[in-house]
């Protein structure tokens, strides 16, 4: 292979070929033409400067993908306040429980036969129909009515509220609200009812910032089973339905949006199981009650709910 060399006017030698065929390579060996180790280390900088940006941007996707998906410190301080509220609220229950013998019940309606959900029941039994305590002759009928529907219980005269018990949750921390501060359409509900709100506050069609109803299911401990596939099974220790109407209600301010926990009765008995129990068709709480918050998102039965138990 034949090189040929020549000086330009700047004095600078140059390379050039000279009847080459296009298979032959031209190799050049003067200092201006090439230079082995100069070449080397510019790829040597290329392939580290390469492999720093890949590294950088490697950290920059993981700090992302930690930042979106990790608690945020808010969300965070709102569970653990959410947490505390249900802890004093079972201390009060069981507060009740010595006071009455018995923890209050949770069926969907009253005596009456009028809906009455075991969330307004908790209610009443924690601060009575007008937050002046509860009256241990109620029965915990929608109306305030006694057992023989002669006698209205919830009254502001002297000796009825010295009758009172509690109240057994404090006014000035507890978060309690009217049905229809809530709800526009309360449907088969009294809307002046009161139910405890959990700590998720979002402003509502009545101006008022306020959180989603705590649920309270009473255990009946004369049943012995958890059927998770049959939640209609009458042996089940806790009712579904305990709560159902005011679930039919939908998200406030969303009338098209449902509740997983409405539209799918079983997840109510698998959320509730115990998790490290074999078998597995066992719940907890089982000898008293179950209290349920909707949690940040505002439905029931999703990952973020948060009970008065550890939920898996």
């Amino acid at each position: 292979m034949k090189v040929l060399h020549r000086k330009h006017k700047a004095g600078a030698r140059h390379c050039e070929r000279s009847n080459l065929k296009h298979s032959d390579y031209f190799f050049c060996y003067t200092k201006d033409c090439h230079d082995p180790s100069g070449l080397a280390m510019t790829m040597l900088r290329s392939f580290v400067s390469s492999r720093v940006l890949l590294a950088v941007l490697l950290i920059v996707l993981i700090c992302l993908f930690m930042l979106l998906t990790m608690p945020h410190p808010h969300r965070l301080a709102l569970d653990e306040k959410q947490k505390s509220q249900l802890h004093f609220t079972i201390m009060s229950l069981n507060f009740f429980r010595v006071d009455l013998d018995s923890y209050p019940p949770s069926e969907a309606v009253d005596p009456s036969g009028q809906p009455y959900c075991g969330a307004m029941k908790l209610c009443e039994a924690m601060m009575g129909q007008d937050l002046l305590g509860f009256h241990p002759d109620s029965v915990f009928r929608s109306d305030g009515m006694d057992a023989t529907n002669t006698k209205k219980l919830y009254t502001s005269e002297p000796n009825n509220l010295k009758a009172r018990r509690g109240p057994y949750l404090p006014l000035e921390i507890t978060k309690v609200y009217r049905l229809k501060d809530i709800y526009e359409d309360v449907g088969p509900f009294d809307g002046n009812n009161y139910v405890i709100c959990g700590v998720y506050t979002k402003k509502r069609h009545s101006g008022k910032k306020t959180g989603m109803p705590i649920l309270y299911y009473k255990a009946d401990t004369s049943k012995t089973a958890h059927d998770i596939n049959q939640p209609d099974n009458p042996e089940n220790i806790f009712n579904y339905k305990d709560n159902n109407n005011l679930l039919s209600l939908g998200v406030p301010g969303k009338p098209n949006k449902k509740h997983p926990l409405f539209t799918n009765p079983k997840i109510f008995y698998e959320m509730t199981k115990k998790w490290m129990v074999t078998p597995t068709n066992r719940t907890n709480r089982k000898d008293s009650f179950i209290l349920l918050s909707a949690g940040k998102d505002g439905l029931y039965g999703t990952p973020d709910d948060i009970a008065n138990f550890n939920m898996q």
